[in-house]
């Protein structure tokens, strides 16, 4: 069975590759898709890239998105805008650990809802 994936968003490639290493020190089975950076390699965000991000994650139990600050979120509501699937949650917690949770909570096979709701419950 398929689980929620998860999509970390931030300025720099280097921060989400750094917890996405993080979260793989305790969970290996969950789709974690990374959005760091822009094209360039540059610190910023990029709606293409989300959106592949968002593609890449998505098993068909939806996707929880985490990002880290200013552009970040708007970039993240107009990829979610864009995106193929529906089933994208954008979550307001912490981009460490709302997304260490979320990965917690989606390797036991909860539901979209489930593992939103017990990140948000969380923070």
């Amino acid at each position: 069975m398929s689980r929620v994936g998860i999509v970390l968003i931030s300025h720099s490639s280097k921060i989400v590759e750094g917890i996405k290493d993080l979260i793989g020190q305790v969970i290996q089975d969950v789709p974690i898709e990374l959005a760091g950076g822009t094209e360039e390699n540059d610190i910023g965000t990029s709606i293409d890239i989300i959106g592949k991000a968002i593609n890449n994650a998505d098993q068909g139990q939806g996707v929880l998105l985490f990002y880290d600050i200013g552009s970040a979120k708007m970039n993240a509501e107009i990829a979610i805008e864009m995106a193929e699937t529906k089933d994208i949650k954008l979550v307001e917690a912490p981009l460490v650990e709302g997304s260490y949770v979320a990965a917690v909570e989606s390797s036991m096979r909860k539901s979209l809802q489930e593992v939103y709701d017990s990140v948000v419950k969380a923070f």
